[in-house]
């Protein structure tokens, strides 16, 4: 940020509405940025337990108001001696006061590392009880059914118990693409299901219904696996023939009429365009609305060629810009307003020209996700990830294609070539936010 014009003020007459310059390190505060406008009493108090005598003040950002009460306290105590009760222990509070906040710091470190590695495992974990379903169900099918069904049911009990879920970016999960694409699409389906109101028994079917979406692309040879513009008019239609080998396998594990019929729906467009029978909205099952458009969603972010990736922002925007048309407008709705405008693994440049990646967003307050931000004097293992929501002073400009970043931000931010998500609770994820 460029430095304005400032004034030294003594640490006694600080007050709400002045915008400081803190001249300390990352790591003897415990404030998202270092420049910011004072905006609570809690504010003042951290400030006063820093050790400081005097901070710089930005008088044409800060309210006038404000500036002009404190630096007339300032300037009528300069003729007074300050109490020695208030100074004369500083050098030492200020040791104690960052102790305190390093402390702190490794603690929510722990807790950050330790949430997305929970997340991590437990992803990780999903993508390989697919991989042993898609191995077993030809021979067990009933047993196939019930460990995946176990499964989903786990994740909608927590779901419904936690109030408010985050959405977690993962880092770069290891797998192919078939086993990870299932995982990513049941667990946004399910959180957007959420969303929507739907209650356990409906969100039961959703998300088994898009844990085994694909699961007929078994008997596909590995080129007609996923969509692409190279494929022949044969191969597109041996693609099209995973729905119908889908929705048998789904009848042989004995899922229940309405998973099924929302696994049959995956490809339907709400404008009549998708396969295999080209129903319209109107004769789509809720579930097979959802469907469709989160795995539109995962494959835009995920092709088959990763060099024609969107970004989650880009992905957003495409489907509402250009194909909105072919979704329901009630789901694509929610999904917009649970997803931000920028998603999880968003790159994105701030107010202040500052980079960051988007890491998660909680699904009730999207307009306000966490971000990660490139700051080069701290080691990218130590950098917190920052609760927009609680730094009011810092807000995102634009999103940007992580092919556009200096190659030190793209070094340190390291955007995803896999976009993955993963839930959370919003109480834990809480544990691991900087104190603002």
């Amino acid at each position: 940020m460029k430095k304005e014009e400032f004034e030294w003020i003594h640490i006694n007459d600080l007050r709400v509405g002045l915008f400081i310059e803190l001249e300390v390190g990352w790591l003897a505060h415990p404030f998202p940025s270092g420049s910011f406008k004072i905006h609570s009493e809690q504010q003042l108090e951290t400030l006063r337990g820093l050790g400081l005598k005097q901070l710089r003040v930005v008088p044409g950002k800060s309210d006038p108001i404000a500036f002009d009460q404190a630096a007339r306290a300032d300037a009528a105590a300069q003729s007074a001696p300050r109490s020695p009760s208030i100074d004369g222990g500083a050098p030492n509070a200020a040791a104690q006061r960052e102790q305190q906040v390093q402390k702190l710091r490794s603690e929510q470190l722990a807790s950050q590392r330790n949430s997305i590695l929970a997340c991590e495992r437990r992803f990780t974990e999903s993508a390989r009880q697919y991989r042993q379903a898609v191995e077993q169900v030809q021979a067990h099918p009933a047993a196939v059914a019930q460990q995946c069904t176990a499964m989903v049911q786990g994740f909608v009990s927590e779901i419904m118990q936690s109030g408010e879920s985050v959405i977690r970016l993962l880092s770069d999960v290891s797998g192919d693409k078939s086993a990870l694409h299932p995982v990513n699409v049941m667990v946004v389906s399910l959180l957007l299901g959420k969303a929507m109101g739907l209650e356990s028994a409906a969100l039961g079917d959703l998300g088994i219904a898009a844990f085994l979406h694909d699961i007929g692309k078994i008997s596909l040879p590995d080129r007609v696996r996923w969509p692409d513009d190279s494929l022949s008019k044969t191969e597109y239609g041996l693609y099209q023939d995973h729905l119908g080998e889908s929705v048998r396998l789904a009848n042989a594990m004995g899922l229940s009429s309405q998973a099924i019929k929302s696994i049959g729906q995956h490809h339907e467009l709400a404008d009549g365009s998708g396969f295999p029978m080209r129903v319209n909205g109107a004769s789509m099952t809720t579930a097979g609305k959802i469907l469709s458009l989160v795995n539109r969603y995962d494959n835009l972010c995920n092709p088959a060629r990763p060099g024609t990736a969107l970004t989650p922002h880009e992905a957003l925007a495409h489907i509402f810009a250009q194909l909105k048309h072919r979704f329901d407008p009630v789901v694509l709705s929610a999904f917009i307003r649970m997803m931000g405008v920028y998603p999880p693994g968003s790159v994105v440049q701030l107010i202040d020209d500052r980079y960051a990646v988007v890491m998660s967003v909680n699904s009730t307050r999207p307009l306000k996700p966490c971000v990660l931000l490139y700051e080069s004097g701290v080691a990218r293992h130590e950098a917190l990830i920052v609760d927009l929501e609680r730094a009011p002073n810092i807000s995102i400009r634009r999103s940007l294609k992580p092919s556009s970043l200096p190659a030190a931000a793209m070094d340190y931010l390291a955007p995803r070539p896999r976009t993955s998500y993963f839930f959370d609770s919003v109480g834990h994820a809480a544990e691991e936010k900087a104190v603002a």
